[in-house]
């Protein structure tokens, strides 16, 4: 019951009431990830093409997409990952949790966040002033 609530009332938990009924009507499951999110199709788009979707196990989190399934949600590929042996480049780094406003955030030396002190102008850049 809880779960049906939160899906009614929030767009961020799961799925909404909208795409459970679009999934309902015109979703082929095409198979889901190892972070437990499921991947559909069904419908067109306005171009024309398959309409494609995800249904995040937990909070919706674009960059919880691992790389293939991001290249078939782009239509960059025809052929989802799990219709192939889909395995990852040397270069593809694993999901890492979008650590945006919190305390592990990416602070760079300089930001007023970091305890770090900024770093040396070099004298390479001079700042544009008004009728220099």
């Amino acid at each position: 019951m809880k779960t049906l609530l939160l899906q009614i009332f929030t767009w961020w938990n799961g799925q909404t009431m909208g795409t459970r009924f679009h999934t309902w009507r015109h979703g082929t499951r095409v198979g889901d990830d190892e972070l437990g999110n499921i991947y559909y199709e069904g419908g067109s788009d306005s171009e024309g093409r398959t309409r494609r979707w995800v249904i995040y196990n937990g909070p919706a989190e674009a960059s919880a997409i691992p790389a293939g399934w991001h290249g078939w949600m782009h239509h960059r590929t025809d052929v989802a990952p799990s219709a192939e042996t889909y395995v990852a480049k040397p270069w593809e780094l694993a999901h890492r949790k979008n650590y945006t406003g919190t305390a592990q955030a990416y602070r760079p030396k300089g930001s007023i966040l970091n305890q770090g002190a900024r770093p040396h102008v070099t004298g390479d850049y001079d700042a544009w002033t008004p009728k220099s």
